[in-house]
């Protein structure tokens, strides 16, 4: 891969394959997501160069397709959500507490208790019962005798959220020189494309899809979120101004897809975009009968089909669960002390995967054609996992946040509104 500096550029942000940034972390330290890296009983730990360089270069592209503004401070997204909830580092416990780094036989797993049916999973997971309090004294009991490969097997079969550390390899670059997957699946038809005014149809949830549609809206998109009304995104569940940062600048569709009509709206509201964003694993919308490489393909579908899930789209991998901690870990993307492995930052893969996949579409809709961006989380993390830079001495500036531009609508609020809109 071969790409010249933007002339914007720090000077010390150089050929993203180099992997060349400041040597002392300074950009690390101020990033707000160095306070966040490392045991709470020690002093944080530093970042790989090839993140920093990542994060600085997809900030560029970001803020040159928005003509040239200083739209976003990449570095600070990494640390947004625990500024917004409080959040600290743990070391080998996630910041948000659900996740655990558990030593097995031969290395380590990420394994995710988010979900109570996570938990539910466990006992067929271990192979034996669990006591009906604290699981993890019995999950590292356990996992200390088995063999990563064994226990990450098993976890994919069973849809669980764990991942042995280092076990997906790095995607390569592409058109964009981005750790995205992207295939022009057709490329008459369809000219060039400014964020500005474009419609982008959000169909994604959590954080990494709806932090790369606030960003596509600060950029002046027009974008529409789309959730079901049975199963609306899980972080309204969260806190309430993380979830306003995200989505506050957009318009909020809700569908019943149990119903024909439900499925018919959306699969309007999908032809109608330029950019489709989604975050759910392929199968999801095949069920439905939709399927990316088909709209694509189509005359007048979208420009730009966003896919961002796990593991990625390729064959074995599109079926793997993982939240942004696991997919980082996957990845092999953490820090290192004497101890071992700690988690690296507040769920990493997660805004580095937003904040990408936000110059990725970008790129896409200047180039023309119909595009099929695959951002997986893993194999992005795995692209940028390496040894650290040294921040020693380096005082570590407190995570921050930026102001959402209002309150994020209710469910469905603008439902009526846009559909008629489709209309005319």
């Amino acid at each position: 891969m071969t790409t010249l500096v933007e002339a914007d550029e720090p000077s010390w942000c150089h050929r993203w394959q180099d992997r060349v940034v400041d040597p002392t972390g300074p950009a690390w330290a101020a990033s707000g997501a160095m306070g966040l890296t490392g045991r709470s009983e020690a002093p944080p730990l530093g970042a790989p160069p090839g993140l920093i360089d990542l994060i600085h270069r997809a900030t560029s592209v970001v803020n040159r397709h928005c003509g040239g503004l200083a739209l976003v401070d990449g570095p600070a997204l990494l640390g947004e959500r625990a500024a917004l909830s409080g959040l600290t580092r743990h070391g080998g416990i996630s910041c948000g507490g659900s996740t655990h780094l558990v030593p097995a036989r031969d290395g380590w797993l990420a394994v995710s208790l988010a979900r109570p049916a996570d938990l539910a999973a466990l006992p067929a997971w271990l192979g034996r019962d669990l006591p009906d309090a604290d699981p993890w004294p019995c999950v590292n009991e356990v996992v200390s005798a088995k063999s990563t490969a064994e226990l990450d097997e098993r976890a994919a079969l069973l849809g669980l959220p764990f991942a042995a550390l280092g076990s997906v390899e790095p995607c390569g670059g592409d058109v964009f020189d981005l750790p995205v997957a992207a295939v022009c699946v057709r490329r008459e038809g369809r000219a060039a494309r400014l964020l500005e005014g474009a419609m982008v149809v959000d169909l994604s949830s959590l954080w990494a899809g709806p932090l790369c549609g606030q960003l596509l809206a600060a950029a002046g998109a027009n974008v529409v979120k789309v959730e079901s009304t049975a199963r609306p995104d899980g972080a309204r569940r969260g806190p309430a101004p993380f979830f306003d940062l995200l989505n506050g600048a957009k318009r909020s569709v809700a569908l019943d897809l149990a119903t024909g009509e439900g499925r018919h709206n959306l699969l309007r509201l999908i032809r109608a975009a330029d950019v489709v964003i989604e975050s759910a694993r392929p199968r999801a919308l095949a069920q439905m009968g939709i399927h990316a490489v088909a709209e694509l393909g189509r005359s007048g579908g979208p420009r730009v089909w966003l896919s961002i899930t796990s593991h990625g789209r390729g064959e074995g991998a599109a079926q793997r669960v993982g939240f942004g901690d696991v997919a980082a870990v996957a990845g092999g993307l953490v820090a290192r002390d004497e101890r071992g492995p700690c988690f690296l930052a507040d769920a990493v893969a997660d805004p580095l995967a937003g904040l990408v996949s936000a110059a990725a579409v970008a790129e896409a809709l200047s180039a023309g054609g119909h595009w099929l961006i695959d951002a997986g989380l893993a194999p992005m993390a795995a692209s940028v996992a390496g040894s650290p830079v040294d921040v020693g001495g380096l005082s570590a500036r407190p995570p921050r946040a930026r102001e959402a531009t209002g309150s994020a609508p209710a469910l469905g609020s603008d439902t009526t509104a846009v559909l008629t809109d489709l209309c005319q």
